[in-house]
């Protein structure tokens, strides 16, 4: 048995997952923190939005934290053994207690993993862990995992927040009244306006130095921007408009953080839709994107071009894999040879007497996003296409529309891209639950099994580098943007330690 974390190193990896480098004195008691959507639960086998992560990464603990360089460190975990490549033990940490004080034990670790491996559950986050067959109690602070094979990524995902099996059971809805472990515990919840959280003051790592902690919903950037610039918020961070972003870094007054996220931009592509099922037609639609002119003018350069699926921060990437160039001449040519052609004088395409229709939709949360989709709209129509576009709250947008597969293009974007596996195999996947664009290719299929199991970082490498070609060269995503990460704050909340994926935990340092 290889023991993978000794003592020291516990915890050395713990003080570095809850004291971040901010001076405690500093940390005022109340905290209050822009946000631009309302969480859509506070059960974290159900989360989907990036407020309900966040919220959950405080209200509750998971197995694992992600450190600042996305590494696996302690979390209620103390350590794990990897004795099979298919075989991970994990010694939970002892005195852990749910915030209703009942204690924490691997029958809790067991019960929030096989809820979200059990189908019928349909958690978003099952498409993360599909290859674990078994969770299993060895005794009240041991658990084992067992996988149907080796899977690399599986540390990386087990940051999800670990719920009270009994209170669950009992009937509890922990998704409006949520029971953790974590720093932070719920105090009240306006749908809508505001989550406030209070610090847990049996919390196993040190009561928080922040008694409450209050997510204040602004869904317009640039109100959540002047609402931080007038001091009703001490800390924003992406979402952001770019005219915002200029302003706030010229601001003595705040502290700036600006640097690559973990995030992508991207149009998701149809393939079930009759007019988008053919690789050539999505090639066609992806060289009438000016990328250069969105990014570099719409996004005034706070997000960088992307070449392909692949993160430039990641060990996988390639600047050699490349989607195509935006070529309105070759467009026109390629669809042409598909049979679209100007027929009557009227400018558009048609084929068998049928103009060539597309409807690109966004949600209008984001005004840079509808600023793109608009100019989209404007470079098709000059190609001769009778482009539309569709415009809706996010709600409506995503769960009520893309992930119903009922568009033809949308405009979105991922966060939390710890790894290739992240954005690959829910999303492209002929299986992946997040695959709703109904791509599928047995080929690209078998590089992502291999880069899962795959053990070793060449292995691994090569197959997401095949399976990014493959996307960049049949497009059910076309890549606009790597999302820039931006984060302001109050000085007052001294040096905070930055973590790109956007959760608070900087701001739960125990009190002196």
């Amino acid at each position: 048995m290889r023991a993978i974390v000794s003592a020291p190193l516990v915890l050395a990896a713990v003080l570095t997952a809850t004291t971040p480098g901010v001076s405690y004195a500093e940390m005022p008691k109340a905290v209050r923190v822009g946000i631009d959507v309302d969480a859509g639960t506070l059960d974290p086998r159900l989360a989907r939005d990036t407020t309900a992560f966040r919220a959950n990464d405080l209200i509750y603990d998971g197995l694992v934290q992600l450190s600042q360089d996305l590494k696996p460190v302690p979390d209620i975990a103390e350590s794990w053994d990897n004795p099979a490549p298919t075989v991970w033990v994990f010694h939970l940490r002892k005195g852990v207690k749910f915030h209703d004080g009942a204690p924490l034990t691997a029958e809790d670790v067991v019960f929030t993993y096989r809820s979200i491996i059990d189908p019928k559950f349909n958690a978003p986050y099952r498409a993360l862990v599909t290859p674990v067959a078994s969770v299993d109690a060895i005794d009240a602070s041991t658990v084992k995992f067992t996988l149907e094979v080796p899977y690399a990524p599986l540390l990386s995902y087990l940051d999800v927040g670990i719920v009270p099996k009994a209170l669950v059971e009992g009937g509890r809805d922990i998704a409006l009244k949520p029971i953790g472990t974590g720093p932070m515990k719920l105090a009240a919840w306006q749908r809508g306006a505001s989550i406030k959280l209070e610090a847990n003051a049996d919390y196993w790592a040190g009561a928080p130095a922040a008694k409450t902690i209050e997510l204040v919903v602004i869904g317009d950037n640039t109100a959540r921007a002047q609402a931080f610039e007038a001091g009703d918020l001490d800390l924003i961070q992406s979402p952001l408009s770019p005219q915002d972003i200029k302003r706030l870094q010229a601001d003595r007054r705040f502290v700036p953080t600006v640097q690559a996220g973990l995030g992508i931009t991207y149009l998701n592509l149809n393939t079930a839709d009759p007019i988008l099922a053919d690789p050539k037609m999505r090639r066609a639609l992806a060289m009438l994107i000016d990328q250069k002119t969105i990014v570099g003018k719409i996004y005034e350069g706070v997000d960088q071009a992307a070449t392909s699926i692949l993160l430039p921060s990641s060990w996988a990437y390639s600047p050699e894999i490349k989607q195509p160039d935006f070529d309105p001449e070759g467009a026109r040519a390629l669809l042409a040879s598909l049979g679209w052609k100007v027929s009557n004088g009227d400018g558009l395409l048609r084929k068998d007497g049928k103009p060539l229709k597309l409807t690109i939709a966004t949600h209008s949360e984001d005004p840079n996003r509808v600023q793109a989709v608009e100019f989209m709209q404007a470079v098709m129509k000059q190609a001769g296409i009778q482009a539309e576009i569709q415009i809706s709250d996010w709600p409506s947008f995503s769960t009520g529309y893309v992930q119903q597969g009922k568009h033809q293009v949308a405009l979105l974007g991922w966060l939390n891209l710890v790894d290739p596996d992240r954005v690959s195999y829910g999303q492209l996947h002929t299986d992946g639950s997040l695959n709703w664009g109904k791509y599928a290719n047995p080929a690209l299929d078998a590089l992502l099994d291999a880069g899962r199991q795959s053990l070793d970082l060449p292995g691994r490498q090569a197959a997401y580098r095949g399976a990014a070609r493959v996307i960049a060269d049949e497009l059910p995503y076309y890549v606009l943007s790597y999302q820039g990460y931006q984060r302001f704050h109050n000085p007052k909340l001294g040096e905070l330690q930055v973590n790109p994926r956007g959760y608070l935990r900087a701001l739960v340092a125990p009190a002196k």
